[in-house]
């Protein structure tokens, strides 16, 4: 593992194990991740909250189950906000993809490992494009893995946004009909499926963020305005981690353009 791209504003979450604990229900709103025992897995969850995500996945690899979800989701988060390389990006989310999915096998009732096995796999389709994804027959496994998690975990709010999104992205890249009869995506669906993320975890950004895409994917331009007013209430929320102020930057980028 080389060195990493680092978070952009070093020192900003200043969290030790002592506030990551006392934090942990806000923090965790969105996944309903289980507070760790292990005090390894505890601090490759602090790490991933500071934005130190190549530490995080560093001790959380060695860290048992808890520890791994950790290092897993900072490889996304890594890939996703600040790798500028697209073949690394490709290869950082199939590897959380394969890791993902083999933690699932080895723990089948972890919601988590389901989750970011859909999720890392569903960013990587985004990457070669959904269309040629869908033609590999990665919508299905992305759509099982999602809705597994949800089954699983019916809390877990970033679950229920991600696969509101593949029904949109299938949707979007390949019409209503044929995304309704070849891989089960449904408009009323996908909608559902935004609302219900954000009524788990109201304070969810990223939550606000992809329920913005949904509604013009889902519904044109008419939804253009209310759309906008998410990305406003994105854009102006207080992060509370790291990850947290990686959402709300990308929120005002795209005000921005």
């Amino acid at each position: 593992m080389g060195k990493w791209a680092a978070f952009p504003h070093p020192g900003a979450f200043d969290l030790d194990d002592a506030a990551v604990r006392r934090l942990w229900p806000r923090l965790h709103a969105s996944d309903a991740e289980p507070l760790p025992q292990d005090p390894a897995a505890l601090e490759a969850w602090r790490h991933f909250h500071r934005g130190e995500f190549q530490q995080a996945v560093e001790v959380g690899l060695n860290a048992g189950t808890a520890g791994t979800v950790a290092a897993i989701k900072a490889m996304c988060i890594q890939a996703s906000y600040l790798e500028k390389k697209e073949k690394v990006q490709l290869e950082l989310f199939l590897d959380a993809a394969q890791r993902a999915q083999a933690l699932a096998l080895r723990e089948p009732s972890c919601a988590a490992a389901w989750y970011l096995h859909g999720y890392a796999l569903g960013r990587y389709s985004q990457g070669i494009s959904v269309a040629r994804a869908l033609a590999q027959g990665l919508g299905g496994t992305v759509k099982e893995s999602l809705e597994r998690a949800i089954k699983l975990q019916p809390l877990h709010a970033e679950a229920h946004t991600a696969l509101g999104a593949f029904h949109a992205e299938v949707i979007d890249k390949v019409g209503a009909l044929i995304g309704g009869m070849t891989y089960g995506a449904r408009r009323e669906t996908g909608l559902a499926l935004f609302r219900e993320g954000l009524r788990l975890n109201p304070d969810s950004i990223i939550g606000l963020i992809e329920y913005a895409n949904g509604l013009v994917m889902l519904e044109g331009d008419s939804r253009l305005a209310e759309a906008t007013a998410l990305y406003e209430k994105a854009a102006a929320m207080t992060p509370m981690d790291a990850a947290e102020r990686l959402n709300v930057a990308l929120a005002q980028a795209e005000l921005q353009d």
